[in-house]
């Protein structure tokens, strides 16, 4: 949108880079206000139900999986971010129940992004993966293949682990942890991967400052019991930073 006119100045939307944030911040501002902020949750009904109408999530065309495309110029793109891997944890977080349609899209979505953790050799996921009629979930472009140490797919697992106690989520966390440990730790910290197809992949020498604050906290969170920053007292805003919810926790001066 530009400022200065109150127009928008594209034809693109999508829950990844550049836009994520604020629909999550919808939902999560009627969370924190203990369900008061209640024009935040219409918006962001309404969102998703456009989203929906668009075909923003879709299938695909081979094995059936439920990926968040980017709508641009009337076409869905056949690929997903790593950074909409969150989407899963949101849409649970913010169905009204288990029998939710949006609850169920959320463990779909969870699956399709651990498909793409499980395609690859070091079982750690690329930045972005396609779906095509021979492949799903699968970095095709060079540039796509990399890690970058990130914290959506984990976050969702959390999400899905504390709202179902599908001990799969558990499972699926180690995973992670034990690839992270084989082949992203240096004696100096932890880094990006190259190409998560190659367990012979160079580093990229970069500890992202989102790995600590986000990746790790959400592997630690998964393994730790519920009364660990319970998600009916508290919110994570995006970068994972616990809000405490109005009216749940009692502060005090420090």
């Amino acid at each position: 949108m530009d400022p200065n006119t109150k127009s928008w100045c594209g034809n693109e939307a999508g829950l990844s880079a550049l836009g994520d944030s604020f629909y999550e911040y919808l939902l999560k501002e009627w969370i924190r206000t203990d369900h008061k902020d209640v024009k935040a949750l219409e918006l962001y009904k309404s969102s998703l139900e456009s989203f929906l109408k668009v075909g923003l999530f879709h299938k695909s065309p081979q094995h059936n999986l439920l990926y968040v495309g980017n709508y641009k110029y009337g076409t869905i793109s056949n690929s997903m971010d790593h950074l909409a891997c969150f989407v899963g944890g949101m849409l649970s977080l913010g169905a009204s129940d288990k029998n939710d349609p949006w609850f169920q899209r959320g463990i779909e979505i969870t699956d399709t992004c651990r498909r793409s953790y499980d395609s690859a050799s070091t079982g750690l996921g690329p930045e972005i993966f396609s779906f095509t009629d021979q492949s799903s979930a699968i970095a095709i472009t060079q540039s796509h293949k990399v890690y970058l140490l990130r914290p959506e797919t984990v976050e969702s697992y959390f999400y899905l682990w504390r709202l179902t106690k599908d001990p799969k989520y558990r499972v699926w966390a180690w995973d992670v942890v034990q690839a992270i440990e084989k082949y992203a730790r240096t004696n100096a910290g932890y880094s990006g991967l190259h190409d998560v197809y190659s367990t012979n992949s160079t580093l990229d020498d970069v500890q992202q400052s989102y790995f600590l604050a986000e990746t790790l906290k959400y592997l630690y969170l998964i393994f730790s019991e519920d009364t660990l920053l319970p998600l009916d007292r508290w919110v994570f805003n995006s970068e994972a930073h616990p809000l405490p919810i109005q009216n749940k926790v009692k502060l005090t001066p420090g």
